[in-house]
């Protein structure tokens, strides 16, 4: 059963997949943990897909400290709704390069008060730390944005042999479980923080 918000609406969590570049693997793990946060029942649930949002690299030339929301591109607007419509967040990440794709931070820095006091959490995949150096990137990040997030995650190390070309898991017990942890912290804290800005309106 959906918690709710203050307002008495069902928590909203967005599962941002992180990864632009072609042949990606990202939509294939998001949807996996899409149906672990149905099968959880604590959320409505937006996949929003980075490939579809305009994401220029150069930003402008404002302070987020004097104008937290500036002009943005037309292609860009409907993601700042649906990220400003969100209560908690869980991105599905690769490593590029020990880091995050380029997009990724591209729309984090876009955007400033949709992060602000809402949960995050991550779930991590590539060939070898199975997105643990992304996370610990986008940790630093989301906390200079005054966002909170979760301990636990979700990792898939050498993603390419766990899951079959059906893009079922062959051995999903340990994940489906790691998958509950998780969404069960971000629920708590996502829940939490709503009623926090709720007051502070």
């Amino acid at each position: 059963m959906s918690e709710k918000t203050v307002s008495g609406s069902p928590l909203r969590l967005a599962v941002i997949i992180g990864s632009v570049r072609e042949g990606r693997f990202g939509p294939v793990v998001a949807q996996w943990f899409v149906e672990q946060a149905v099968r959880h029942g604590g959320f409505e649930i937006d996949v929003i897909d980075l490939a579809d949002a305009e994401l220029p690299l150069a930003l402008p030339a404002v302070s987020p400290r004097l104008e937290p929301n500036p002009p943005r591109p037309e292609g860009m607007l409907d993601l700042t709704a649906r990220l400003d419509a969100a209560d908690a967040f869980v991105i599905v990440t690769p490593d590029y390069n020990r880091s995050y794709p380029a997009a990724l931070k591209s729309a984090i820095d876009w955007h400033f008060t949709q992060w602000e006091n809402k949960a995050v959490g991550f779930v991590g995949y590539s060939g070898a730390s199975g997105g643990l150096l992304a996370i610990e990137h986008l940790r630093q990040i989301f906390t200079e944005l005054n966002a909170h997030t979760v301990r636990d995650y979700v990792s898939f190390p050498r993603y390419y042999l766990l899951f079959d070309a059906e893009g079922e898991l062959l051995e999903p017990r340990e994940p489906a479980e790691a998958a509950e942890a998780l969404l069960d912290q971000v629920q708590w804290w996502a829940s939490a923080l709503a009623a926090a800005r709720a007051v502070s309106v």
